[in-house]
């Protein structure tokens, strides 16, 4: 049966899965180190290293909103193309950067290539699987993803990403290949991609609106920002702590073992994460997984070896899965199915805690030295778990919303 499900995939989905996966593979063996190289061989201070990691989170923010849409008006084609070679063109510049400022530049066309062509990517992925397949393709992508971050950064270790740009080059070369198979696998199957549409440019004011007036999802909003502003703190302020820290004297090396950790519980503990949370009300997985991260925090904080880093970071890992995997179906069951498309453009705004982290992590190494790491986890702790009362009180709120209005059973995912 799965046989034969697999063979029914299209062949551009194929390219992307498989393309997803080279290309996390190559990417989380280089940008990962950015704030390791930016440190300890550029001697950026840990707040410029914060900024100039910041600004890819912030560019990819202003523009996801439109990615979309604008995939929808001029083809998922031309989108993806331009956006792959320009950001095999990225990795050639942060292979020849040397001033801190050109990697401030490169990094925000990073943000910009990666939150036009992400989007696009799984909206065409959307348009060419059948509804009985989806659930499977975006798994496969989900575990593509995953593979390729387990091996990336053992490799990355391997050719010295921490103080070399070098792996950047095989990045953006990698990038290059991919894009020249999705050209070619267009040009092959053009008749089987989506019409372009004439549908006017999504307002941010009236989305804005829209979704302000709702009393669950305001708090959500609010309360997934404090959470993804501590998942942000993993690959910034922890790598530049690790490398800066008495207390560790292979930091670049533990974290590449920290990140390949990662991606390893994700996909054990996924499967079973999301059969066990999908029977609890849809706020709880949320909550839980804002718990584990600021605990997680704490521990990052308090561990003196790799045994407790260790454990925080399959703690960590399960407060990810926890939030990222819930996340989609508390939108979906939440929203009117009229306004799906809007809260889940508007949800997109709570990446503005991976803005704050880098800067915020920056500021408090600086201030304190790394050398106190309860002083610098513990207010990462306390940010963190911020998001808790905004996320209780959209529980409390949904729950009695739907005890006057129960959802329709079509509204919410099968897992």
């Amino acid at each position: 049966m799965m046989k034969q499900n697999l063979r029914q995939i299209h062949p551009l989905a194929w390219t992307i899965i498989i393309g997803t996966m080279f290309g996390r593979l190559v990417t989380s063996m280089s940008i990962p180190f950015l704030s390791i190289y930016l440190t300890s061989v550029l001697g950026a201070t840990p707040t410029q290293t914060g900024i100039t990691v910041a600004v890819s989170s912030l560019a990819g923010v202003l523009v996801s909103f439109y990615g979309g849409y604008i995939s929808d008006r001029i083809g998922r084609r031309i989108v993806m193309l331009i956006s792959v070679f320009g950001w095999a063109g990225v990795f050639f510049g942060f292979s020849a950067a040397q001033h801190l400022w050109v990697f401030f530049l490169v990094n925000t066309l990073n943000g910009l290539c990666r939150a036009v062509f992400e989007p696009t990517s799984r909206a065409l992925l959307s348009d060419i699987t059948p509804p009985d397949h989806k659930l499977l393709v975006f798994n496969l992508r989900y575990a593509a993803i995953n593979l390729g971050v387990v091996f990336g950064p053992i490799i990355g270790l391997q050719l010295g990403s921490a103080q070399s740009t070098f792996p950047f080059l095989i990045a953006g070369i990698v990038y290059i290949a991919y894009g020249l198979v999705l050209f070619v696998q267009f040009n092959t199957h053009r008749t089987s991609l989506p019409a372009r549409s004439t549908a006017e440019a999504p307002r941010l004011r009236d989305a804005l609106a829209t979704t302000g007036r709702d009393r669950v999802f305001l708090p959500v909003l609010v309360g997934t920002t404090f959470c993804v502003l501590g998942y942000g703190h993993f690959s910034s302020t922890l790598a530049q702590y690790l490398t800066l820290s008495p207390l560790f004297s292979n930091g670049g090396e533990i974290f590449s073992y920290m990140l390949s950790l990662n991606a390893v519980t994700v996909l054990v503990v996924q499967y079973p994460l999301v059969r066990t949370a999908r029977h609890l009300p849809p706020l709880i997985p949320l909550i839980l997984g804002n718990a584990l991260v600021a605990l997680s925090m704490l521990l990052f904080g308090m561990a003196g070896g790799m045994a407790l880093l260790m454990v925080s970071v399959v703690l960590f890992t399960i407060g990810e899965v926890l939030l990222f995997t819930m996340m989609d179906m508390l939108i979906d069951r939440i929203a009117k199915p009229e306004w799906k498309g809007t809260y889940f453009g508007t949800i997109g705004f709570n990446n503005f805690g991976n803005v704050m982290a880098p800067v915020l992590g920056g500021l408090l190494l600086d201030q304190l030295g790394a050398g106190n790491g309860l002083g610098i986890f513990i207010p990462l702790a306390v940010t963190t778990a911020f998001g808790l009362p905004f996320l209780l009180t959209a529980h409390k709120r949904l729950a009695a919303r739907e005890r006057m209005n129960p959802p329709a059973a079509t509204n919410s995912f099968k897992v």
